[in-house]
């Protein structure tokens, strides 16, 4: 395991209870001593260095052989270049998001579309064509999100289809999934998460608190916002870019994720601001659902993450921006200080004939200290499908590079779910226009609410 912050503390109980593996076996490879006492609970070794693009290679190399795996939920450390090592060695791999080397996110000399994590991504995927698939299988981005959301859509647009009386054949490809969705009229996704966990102490002056990596949430924050861009879409943004390569069912913007505002909804928190923060599911689940070429589609919904964190967070992200993203000197990540709160994840589906579905988890502090030693809410939403994904991996152990769309979600979903909370779905009438313009005239396309441009906080 490479990284022992919150989510290597939160799977490593889960590993021994999913997988017979002896604590002699697991070996932990982490940049400081955070977890040390945690790993000699569970009598796993400890290894306190850093990897760096030049040590790396050193230190894993002697460690991985055919038929082990590497568990990456580190920050800082390229998941290409350990994608890469474990096929040499033989060794099956997953991680929960795709992490360049130290410095990838905020260096100010790099181009703002090679931060991007379409960039990331494309770097990713590029192993895959080098192998044809015949490779120790190495699953990409597969926590809560990116990753469970996935599963979660593909169960949502099922629960629509069979709603809405649509008829249904089990889809079986890409094409089929994209196919069900065009059909349903599914303009826009969100992934709508709204945290409310609340820990004591609160937050102080010119300190960032997280309910999960600070370093990690930092980085996105100041990477430039991303969205998968939908075939509906009529204005694109004056500040938005496409990408000249690669896929093309991504845009960036000029501006930070953690300054770039949209609106969302989720069941118990209503209407609300998202932080629209880049994340892979935004590109690769649309990508995933595109028909016909990819630069000029036939269909392609819009998918955005819009993501409220707890206040204490916000606040934090906030006081980063005041400070133009110069990272925070006093950081802490809150677990065993929350008090009470939940995490509200999942997946809004919008401008089909039902308006708009949300489909997701509602896991409070108290439920995840049940289920799962050493989680809160939001670890245990990322760890879950974390371990389904090591499972699956176990049982498909030659697929070479795979991101979660490419993944029976079913499976996924029968490991997850006990880990959940309270798992289901929920219609609304709600759009972004709703309550606008009662007190300001604002610039929206009310011909059609689902556009971008209505989302978009200005």
């Amino acid at each position: 395991m490479v990284g022992f912050g919150s989510i290597g503390q939160g799977v490593l109980p889960l590993l021994f209870r999913h997988i017979d593996v002896k604590p002699a076996q697991v070996v932990i490879v982490t940049g400081d001593e955070n977890g040390r006492a945690l790993a000699a609970e569970y009598g796993v070794e400890f290894l306190d260095t850093p990897l760096t693009a030049a040590n790396h290679r050193e230190l894993l190399e002697p460690r991985l052989a055919p038929g082990d795996f590497l568990i990456n939920v580190s920050t800082d450390v390229s998941s290409a270049a350990l994608i890469a090592l474990c096929r040499q060695r033989g060794a099956l791999y997953i991680d929960t998001c795709t992490e360049p080397w130290a410095g990838g996110y905020t260096d100010a000399s790099v181009r703002a579309r090679q931060r991007t994590n379409h960039a990331l991504r494309e770097e990713a995927l590029a192993l895959r064509r080098d192998c044809a698939g015949d490779a120790p299988t190495a699953i990409l981005t597969h926590g809560a999100n990116p990753g469970l959301v996935s599963h979660l859509l593909k169960q949502a647009l099922l629960d629509l289809a069979a709603d809405t009386g649509s008829s249904l054949d089990a889809p079986a490809t890409r094409e089929d999934w994209a196919r069900l969705a065009h059909r349903l009229g599914v303009k826009v996704i969100h992934v709508a998460e709204r945290d409310t966990q609340i820990a004591r102490p609160r937050k102080a002056p010119g300190e960032f608190v997280n309910t999960w990596s600070v370093d990690g949430f930092v980085g996105e924050s100041c990477q430039p916002a991303e969205l998968g861009w939908g075939s509906h879409e009529r204005h694109f943004p004056a500040d938005g870019h496409r990408h000249e390569s690669g896929s093309a069912a991504a845009i960036y913007l000029d501006r930070p994720g953690g300054s770039t505002l949209v609106r969302t909804w989720t069941p118990l928190a209503g209407p609300q601001h998202g932080l629209l923060i880049t994340h892979s599911e935004s590109i690769s689940i649309a990508d995933y659902l595109t028909l016909g070429e990819s630069g000029r589609p036939d269909y392609r919904p819009t998918v955005l993450y819009a993501y409220h964190p707890c206040d204490d967070t916000v606040l934090s992200v906030r006081e980063l921006a005041e400070r133009n993203w110069a990272a925070p000197e006093k950081k802490r990540v809150v677990k065993d200080e929350l008090v009470s709160g939940m995490d509200e994840l999942g997946v809004l589906l919008m401008g089909h004939a039902r308006g708009a579905y949300w489909y997701g988890s509602r896991l409070t502090v108290e439920e995840a200290r049940r289920l799962a030693a050493h989680n809160s809410a939001t670890s245990l939403q990322v760890t879950a499908p974390l371990m389904a994904g090591i499972v699956w991996a176990l049982r498909n152990p030659r697929r070479g590079v795979v991101e979660p769309e490419e993944i029976d979600h079913a499976f996924v979903l029968e490991i997850a779910r006990p880990y959940l909370g309270t798992l289901g779905g929920v219609y609304s009438d709600w759009t972004p226009l709703a309550g606008r313009g009662r007190l300001f005239p604002e610039d929206v396309d009310a011909t059609d609410p689902w556009q971008f441009k209505n989302f978009r906080v200005s």
